[in-house]
């Protein structure tokens, strides 16, 4: 399986910037999700996916955006705005950065969920 090198963060980057492996869905597929600067914010935007084997797979949501208007909000925290294409949905989003761990966090009024992804080297 080929894996999309992280990307270097220049200094005095946002240290979420890169490239992170998504949790599995419920077709225990996963994605690799690029986090980069889009203007004065920051958004993420499905690059690949992959079945439960690793084998890259052809889906509609390869290009999706699924993270904009994300803003530091103190701390290793980011809010903004969240697409969820199974959902065919988009939430109140926020990304909680731990070393090479990134929590992601989706809400819709009271109702949550969270998933945990890992940096891709």
């Amino acid at each position: 399986m080929g894996l999309i090198a992280a990307q270097a963060v220049p200094a005095g980057a946002e240290p979420v910037l890169g490239t992170w492996r998504t949790g599995p869905d419920s077709k225990d597929q996963y994605a690799h999700v690029v986090v980069e600067r889009c203007a004065q914010d920051i958004c993420g935007t499905i690059a690949r996916a992959f079945d439960a084997q690793g084998r890259e797979i052809h889906t509609p949501n390869v290009g999706e955006r699924v993270f904009w208007g994300l803003e530091p909000a103190g701390g290793n925290r980011y809010e903004g705005r969240a697409y969820v294409p199974a959902h065919d949905r988009t939430y109140d989003g926020e990304l909680v950065l731990e070393g090479d761990r990134l929590t992601v966090r989706g809400c819709l009024g009271p109702v949550c969920r969270s998933q945990k992804w890992r940096r891709v080297r």
